[in-house]
């Protein structure tokens, strides 16, 4: 990409709604010269700068909007990005793409479904696009690494690592998966990026899948843009009084799909879905320990250990002892405040 095509597509980011809309159904970066060439409001030379320097290294590059590697269901959203900075696989940038968002301060619960669920699409050749943040995010990523099929759509300039904790994750995207952004190398962070950052996470998915998420949220509003850009939805539903799936409840009430398989989401793109053969099953739990009154008593809610003393009648070095079996055997996980029986899959 030329200097004076990097000069537009950053300049139209600043146009007018009218000017920005008319543009989408222009061709070139030529015809938006002889339309516009003269009111379009200058851009800062150091992006430009930035914009140019990004591309001349390898495994990294810049999409503008009339390139034909352009992602086509990015450019039929109401207010697609300009440029795309990518570093990593670009193919994966036009596959069929699933949406996996969630809380940031997710249960143990929700980050067991979301390794199931992003698992599961990855291994039957979809790709897994979130946004990078603690939680269910990086659990999304993380998970379908290993089939190398991940897109990460940052809320920063492209080349900036944000959080800080996702350090290494955010290298290991760049390599086996993807990176995206629409902001130029050296943007930082900025509260009013994020839910930029949604709009493209939803628009080049073909669906959005909620694992946990508040009323109040950046998942909800990812969620609510899929709508308005006519993606598929589905909501993954929690427990009754659990605060972290007020907003998945909400999504399903108002029409979303109430997920409990990822078979569902393949259904979305007419995936034959196939399950895989290892990690998505638990080891079987033997007849004894599947019938033990521990287990009985342990909810997908934490459950302190007096309090399995108390319900169960057993002793505490009994209670100790079967609950290291049960979490061997993959039936139970500690977790903070004592232990959650973990859902067959």
């Amino acid at each position: 990409m030329n200097q004076q095509d990097v000069c537009i597509l950053l300049g139209l980011n600043r146009a007018n709604q009218e000017i920005r809309k008319a543009a989408r159904e222009l061709k070139s970066t030529s015809e938006v010269i002889d339309r516009w060439g003269q009111s379009l409001k200058p851009v800062d030379a150091k992006w430009v700068k930035a914009t140019l320097a990004w591309q001349e290294s390898s495994n990294q590059g810049v999409i503008g909007f009339y390139d034909h590697e352009y992602p086509d269901r990015l450019r039929q959203i109401d207010d697609p990005p300009w440029l795309l900075f990518y570093q990593g696989r670009a193919e994966l940038i036009n596959a069929t793409g699933i949406a996996i968002v969630g809380s940031r301060k997710a249960s143990h619960s929700g980050l067991h479904a979301t390794d199931w669920f992003a698992g599961a699409c990855a291994e039957n050749g979809l790709v897994v696009v979130s946004g990078l943040a603690m939680g269910i995010d990086a659990q999304a990523h993380k998970s379908s690494l290993e089939s190398g099929r991940t897109i990460a759509v940052l809320g920063t300039g492209i080349d900036q690592i944000y959080p800080a904790r996702n350090r290494q994750l955010h290298r290991l995207i760049s390599h086996q998966g993807v990176l995206i952004s629409e902001f130029p190398p050296g943007i930082q962070a900025r509260m009013d990026h994020f839910p930029r950052r949604n709009r493209i996470i939803s628009g080049i998915s073909h669906g959005v899948v909620v694992m946990e998420a508040a009323l109040r949220s950046g998942s909800i509003s990812t969620a609510l843009a899929a709508i308005n850009q006519g993606r598929h939805v589905g909501a993954v539903p929690g427990p009754l009084f659990a605060s972290e799936h007020e907003g998945c409840h909400w999504l399903i009430r108002q029409g979303a799909e109430l997920l409990y398989h990822p078979q569902q989401v393949a259904e979305w793109v007419g995936v034959d879905f196939k399950q895989g053969p290892a990690k998505t099953q638990p080891q079987p739990i033997t007849e004894s320990l599947a019938n033990d009154k521990l287990l009985a008593n342990v909810g997908l809610e934490v459950t302190s250990v007096d309090k399995l003393i108390e319900r169960s009648g057993l002793s505490a070095a009994k209670v100790t002892e079967q609950l290291l079996l049960l979490e061997l055997q993959g039936a139970v996980a500690a977790v903070p405040g004592g232990y959650i029986r973990v859902g067959r899959r």
